[in-house]
């Protein structure tokens, strides 16, 4: 199985416009519109999609994050994060629009997220980033793309998933959890897709 974006390539940067945030004094709000993604060659027997994207760079202690005078050092242990959680997508569905499914940043989160028919989807983990932003705190569901620290010293990469499952829906709600979706899929993927696009904040170290 196949997965491309016409917006970047495996490997490369992810445009701003795809992400939470980009370059300012130092950080601003980008526009937050989710890339374009096509896949193919789901092998027989497929009978729905689910995808996913995560940041795998994220660091595992907040103590230095978006501090001034402050650095993450890259030799720091590194979580999951996140960003988007589809499940049930149709196994007739073989592409989302950039912009389809995200255009904006929604305070507090989107609570019905745009996605294809029949299509479920889970919560990102800007909902416990923002725990407790009396501007920003809430259920943060579908898209919202990347936004490292902007002190970080180690490039973050993010990955985009398309699983093909034998299981025409996995029995999920709106707001599930990463755990939730990989529990809920185990001993059903017949394939995997990665894509892999990479975003950094810090000047001093591109993307």
């Amino acid at each position: 199985m196949q997965l491309r974006s016409d917006n970047f390539q495996h490997g490369k940067p992810i445009p701003p416009e795809f992400a939470f945030g980009k370059a300012g004094q130092p950080m601003a709000l980008s526009d937050n519109r989710n890339p374009h993604l096509a896949w193919k060659g789901a092998p027989a027997g497929t009978r729905s999609f689910v995808l996913a994207c995560i940041d795998t760079d994220v660091p595992s202690k907040p103590d230095d994050v978006n501090k001034e005078g402050r650095t993450v050092p890259a030799d720091l242990p590194r979580v999951e994060f996140a960003h988007w959680l589809m499940a049930n997508i149709p196994a007739e569905c073989g592409e989302l629009a950039d912009g389809s499914c995200s255009d904006d940043i929604t305070p507090r989160g989107k609570q019905q997220p745009f996605g294809p028919p029949g299509s479920v989807q889970g919560v990102n983990d800007y909902t416990g980033w923002f725990a407790g932003d009396p501007a920003m705190g809430g259920t943060y569901l579908g898209y919202d793309g990347p936004c490292p620290p902007w002190n970080d010293s180690i490039v973050h990469h993010y990955h985009f998933h398309v699983y093909a499952l034998d299981a025409e829906r996995l029995a999920l709600k709106p707001g599930f959890t990463l755990s939730d979706l990989r529990a809920a899929m185990a001993g059903h993927v017949l394939a995997e897709a990665v894509l892999t696009g990479t975003y950094s904040l810090n000047p001093k170290v591109p993307a």
